[in-house]
């Protein structure tokens, strides 16, 4: 019995790992992008790595890299960190009723590999998914993207200096090509990018708030501003 139960589990594991597959080669580019990026910002080695580890976490760590440019403190990129990623409180309620029942520990487990990825893999699989699959998938996924990570990184290394400090532009550029394919989808998000980055221009050329204050401020004012608005044309007939 207990035999048949490993080799069930072995198996889901396995699943899980080509499954994610498709994500561990996706990240690459992004993790690669991102430890060149770290390295130009300034960060060490370990430092670029042990983002990764803990935090796994794409968009908010380019955001923390952007944040940690402009010198902004720690409390407010860590709370930034928290505005981005506060959609994981939905998609893990969502993939709570997906997942077989299990341990609350192995549930915190597999809850930190939930990712944006790794949750569409899951949770479009045929059925109950099994906590193996779940590890099979996001074990691939987290090892490409802190693997890469640092290799980003020793290549950012070999770089001649000016061609280090020039990178910085394509941090910006990576926020736009981010963007592009989601507003391409829906028209809901080109207004919200618009209203935040009108919003956070406005706020941080005033003086009126710090560069990571404002960022947060025009994150929660667009997402109120347009669901009102949004609503409100609904309700009207629009």
């Amino acid at each position: 019995m207990q035999a048949a139960a490993a080799s069930s589990q072995r198996s889901e594991f396995k699943s899980g790992l080509h499954a994610g597959m498709s994500i561990a080669v996706g990240y690459m580019p992004i993790a690669l992008t991102f430890g060149l990026l770290a390295k130009t910002t300034g960060l060490s080695l370990a430092e670029t790595v042990l983002m990764s580890l803990l935090v796994f976490a794409g968009a908010s760590q380019y955001i923390s890299l952007s944040l940690i440019a402009a010198g902004v403190g720690i409390a407010v990129i860590i709370f930034n960190t928290f505005i981005v990623n506060i959609r994981h409180f939905l998609m893990s309620a969502s993939l709570n009723e997906k997942m077989e029942k299990d341990s609350l520990g192995k549930k915190a487990l597999y809850a930190f590999g939930l990712t944006d990825e790794t949750f569409s893999v899951i949770a479009t699989r045929e059925g109950k998914s099994t906590t193996s699959f779940a590890f099979g998938v996001m074990l691939i996924a987290y090892g490409s993207w802190v693997i890469n990570s640092g290799i980003g990184h020793l290549i950012g290394a070999s770089l001649p200096v000016f061609l280090q400090a020039a990178m910085s532009i394509a941090l910006y550029a990576m926020f736009v090509g981010l963007l592009i394919p989601s507003v391409k989808k829906s028209v809901k998000v080109f207004y919200l990018a618009l209203t935040a980055g009108a919003l956070n221009s406005i706020l941080t050329l005033s003086g009126a708030l710090e560069a990571g204050w404002s960022i947060i401020a025009a994150t929660l004012v667009s997402s109120i501003i347009v669901e009102v608005v949004l609503l409100a044309r609904r309700r009207a007939g629009f």
